[in-house]
This record gives C-alpha cells, sequence and structure tokens, in this order.
C-alpha cells in the first residue's frame, strides 16, 4: 500500500477524452471492472460497455452516452488500481495510489470527483451524468470555439467587442494561452476572426451541438436542477477543487449548487491547478480516458510531476512499482 502523502492530487478528464475501445483492456484484466460496467449497463438500461468497448464511435460521442460511458470507464481506472465499490455505490479508495489531498474533474469530470470523494454513489452520479448529457445533448442554441495562442486579456477585449451578435463568453480557462469561446453563432464566427487577426496560433470550431457552459444553457441547468434537488449529497471525504470558482468544496449543499452553476459557468481550470498547487499539490494523477488534463498541468505548472492511468498497462506499471 503507497504511503500517505499530502501532495497528490487526482484529476478526472471530461467530454472530449472518450475514444472507442477505452476500458476494454481494463475489464479484460479484472473481473471487478467487467462487473462495474454489467452493473452501469443495467442502471441505464442501455449497452454502455458495448459502445465503451467496440462503439461505434458516432454513438459513443453522442452526449448522453459520452458523458456516462467517461463517468464509468474513470471509475473502472479506480477500481484496477484496487478500489471498490460497496452495495450502495460508495467508493473505497485505492489502496495502490497515494491518497489524494484533492481531487478535480474538467466539467464532466468534476461528477467521478464527487465519486472518488464520496459524496455521491456511483449510481446516483450515473443516473446524473445521464440526464445532464440528454440534456445538453438536446440544447441546439450557439457553439464553441478554441483558441490557442492569445492572452485571457485579448480574448476577454473580443468578447465585449462582439456582444452586440448575442451571448459569448470564455467557457474554459484551460490553461496560459489556451481558452474556449462559447456563445451565439453569429458572435462566435466574429470572434474567430478578430482572433485570427490579432495573431492567434490557432482558432478551432469545435463540433458541439450547443454553447456548454455559456448563458444559452440556462433550459438546460434548469433541467439538471430538478435531478439535482432528487440526489442525496454528503459531505466530502476529499476537498473537491470547484470548476467554477477554484475554491475546494466539503459541504453538501456547495456541491448541489456548483453542478448546477457549472452548466451555465465557465471552467477554471488553470486556476484550480494554480490554487491546488498553492496549497502544497506537486503531484498530479490524471485517472480516466486520453491525456488531455495531464498536458494542461504540464502548460501550467511546468514544475508538477504528471502521470496518466487510463489503460492497463499504465496501471499494471504502477502496480509492479513504477510511479
Amino acid at each position: 500500500m503507497s504511503s500517505p502523502s499530502t501532495d497528490v492530487a487526482w484529476l478526472f478528464p471530461g467530454q472530449g477524452s472518450q475514444y472507442v475501445g477505452m476500458g476494454r483492456d481494463l475489464a479484460e484484466a479484472r473481473a471487478e471492472v467487467a462487473e462495474l460496467y454489467r452493473w452501469a449497463d443495467g442502471l441505464l438500461g442501455v449497452p454502455l460497455s458495448r459502445l465503451c468497448f467496440e462503439g461505434p464511435e458516432e454513438e459513443l460521442t453522442q452526449t448522453i452516452n459520452a458523458q456516462p460511458a467517461l463517468l464509468t470507464t474513470s471509475v473502472a481506472v479506480l477500481l484496477a488500481l484496487g478500489g471498490r465499490l460497496t452495495d450502495t455505490g460508495h467508493l473505497c479508495l485505492p489502496e495502490h495510489l497515494p491518497p489524494p489531498s484533492l481531487v478535480a474533474g474538467h466539467s464532466l469530470g468534476e461528477y467521478t470527483a464527487l465519486v472518488a470523494a464520496r459524496v455521491l454513489t456511483f449510481p446516483e452520479a450515473l443516473r446524473l451524468v445521464r440526464e445532464r448529457g440528454r440534456l445538453m445533448g438536446e440544447a441546439r442554441s450557439g457553439t464553441m470555439a478554441a483558441v490557442i495562442g492569445l492572452e485571457e486579456e485579448a480574448l476577454e477585449e473580443i468578447c465585449r467587442a462582439c456582444a452586440d451578435e448575442g451571448p459569448l463568453v470564455i467557457a474554459n480557462y484551460n490553461c496560459p494561452g489556451q481558452y474556449v469561446l462559447s456563445g451565439a453563432t453569429g458572435a462566435v464566427s466574429r470572434a474567430m476572426e478578430e482572433a485570427r487577426r490579432r495573431g492567434a496560433r490557432r482558432v478551432i470550431p469545435l463540433k458541439v451541438s450547443a454553447a456548454f457552459h455559456s448563458p444559452l444553457m440556462q433550459e438546460a441547468a434548469s433541467g439538471l436542477a430538478r435531478a439535482v434537488a432528487q440526489a442525496t449529497f454528503a459531505p466530502a471525504a476529499i476537498p473537491v477543487m470547484a470548476n467554477t470558482s477554484a475554491r475546494p468544496l466539503t459541504r453538501p449543499e456547495a456541491f448541489a449548487q456548483e453542478l448546477i452553476s457549472q452548466v451555465c459557468s465557465p471552467v477554471r481550470w488553470q486556476a484550480s491547478l494554480e490554487a491546488m498547487w498553492a496549497q502544497g499539490v506537486r503531484r498530479f494523477l490524471e485517472i480516466g480516458p486520453g491525456t488531455v488534463l495531464a498536458g494542461l498541468v504540464r502548460r501550467t505548472l511546468p514544475e508538477a510531476e504528471v502521470q496518466c492511468l487510463g489503460t492497463w498497462e499504465q496501471v499494471r506499471t504502477l502496480l509492479e512499482g513504477g510511479r
């Protein structure tokens, strides 16, 4: 068992990190992981495991499927590392991972962080992200674009300049020089042109159905509020760094409000990483599919130690004594 540490944070990825085949190697290696996927299939009444393991990609990437798929696969990694779920779905922390002083998740990943912190049970979180995915997938207003190579202040100026075209905000503060715009289609289109004119290295329209993390998601937030009102939140066993404020939360009522606010509010990921660093975190573990968050840590905190844990090979390396 790893010795206790006060300088470790667990990070959980959000939508966009999914890929066909994720979790399959973990399920083949660990019976408890295979059982987790069967449990998720039964809870949702859809073949989530098949979508994760076999696709098709077009179906897996649909928001209503991608969100529960990512939650389940990230929890699967925790089980592969020695964690377990009780009969009620509460997570017992993995014995082969250093216990974290903080946990955080990027957008959707915040739900996995709440499972890790024992705020939500796995079935409760799965129900919520399925509904969140449905509501967000049904939204059809606005669009998003990634902007790389401009300063935050310049993008804020662009948002103000394009506001006459409709709502426009910075939806993701991912790391220095990497941001995501979200808002009315006309406003985003004009902002993309202005960002290129001001010298952005890359401006990339995103393949999304709506303007996530913007005021245009108010209807989805209202729908999610009804689902959240039926959920049971427990005090956090581990502080959770909130997306919307970049502050650690522990009280049950704070999490309910965070999940509702998060739908329309920016993801302050860079500030969250900097806040964790300020609290003494020096090692960050990305737990779940992909390596997106590890890249953001390296660009925000060059001196941090970063490790990705999303495949059986990565898990086995750690179990066999590698860091």
